[in-house]
């Protein structure tokens, strides 16, 4: 699978991590160069089992991905449509298309992320910050619109409903420790610890099977907004696409077959264990 001719990213690919380094200057803006490129790069990956995490980062030291291109709303329709006539944005399909990717997906987030650029970073499974470099902000009410690109859906589920309207009400700055308090990133980590941090994670998140890593996603995301019975029958129903595409039942039989589970010493040291059947196919 070739993954070049971007013009707003570059990628680079380490066993079974890429990552995605937004390289358009001067400010990383999010307008069609951008999303195309996003699109593209969601093509690929969607029939790609080799890579297994896809990190996203900017070679920029102040912003990770700018607001979208405000170029492309001046010529917005100012006659409002009914519900029946209203589509879907460019930035919500492509937003969309990535959170769906079969890989898990990181946001390394060294600089500000705002308005659609917030969008993106959301739409990823995991978000990271730098303390003191990261902000992000929803600016969109204050120039008479709201966030178009799946942001008021994903912060509501993200941090819930009252933070989410004080995100976008607001129309203000949040720092990295405000961010990480209401939910919308992960962690906060020092400027000069989260590369270790997420390059291990990640590296660690590539070991395992790659049906596994999608069967998870997909049962997460499907479960989010089901009532709780409907939730575990999603969660049944993933756990059988996994254990039909992965060692699993025979990683189970040699764990039974030696007693595993049964000795202490394993039980006190599972974070190493669950790495070391890993070379079990």
């Amino acid at each position: 699978m070739s993954y070049d001719k971007f013009t707003t990213f570059k990628t680079d690919i380490e066993d079974a991590v890429m990552w995605v380094t937004f390289d358009f200057p001067p400010v990383n803006v999010q307008g069609q160069e951008m999303l195309a490129d996003l699109n593209s790069l969601a093509l690929r990956l969607e029939r790609d089992r080799d890579i297994k995490v896809v990190v996203f980062q900017s070679a920029n030291p102040e912003i990770w991905v700018c607001h979208y291109d405000t170029n492309l709303l001046k010529d917005m329709s100012t006659e409002a449509v009914s519900r029946d006539e209203a589509n879907l944005l460019d930035l919500q399909s492509v937003c969309e298309r990535i959170s769906k990717l079969p890989q898990a997906t990181i946001a390394k987030l060294e600089g500000f992320a705002r308005g659609g650029g917030h969008e993106l970073a959301l739409a990823l499974d995991m978000r990271f910050a730098a303390r003191g470099k990261f902000k992000f902000m929803q600016m969109e009410v204050g120039m008479g619109i709201l966030p178009c690109g799946g942001g008021a859906s994903r912060m509501a589920r993200q941090c819930g409903l009252g933070r989410a309207l004080e995100i976008i009400l607001s129309a203000r700055d949040f720092t990295a420790e405000e961010a990480e308090a209401y939910g919308t990133v992960n962690k906060v980590l020092e400027p000069d610890e989260i590369g270790e941090y997420v390059d291990d994670l990640a590296k660690r998140i590539s070991k395992f099977p790659a049906e596994s890593i999608s069967a998870c996603k997909s049962m997460v995301y499907e479960s989010i907004d089901k009532p709780i019975d409907e939730a575990l029958k999603a969660e049944a129903y993933w756990l059988y696409q996994a254990t039909s595409k992965t060692p699993a039942v025979k990683r189970f039989q040699i764990a039974d077959d030696k007693g595993l589970e049964h000795d202490i010493e394993n039980q006190r040291n599972w974070n190493d264990l669950v790495m070391g059947v890993q070379e079990i196919q």
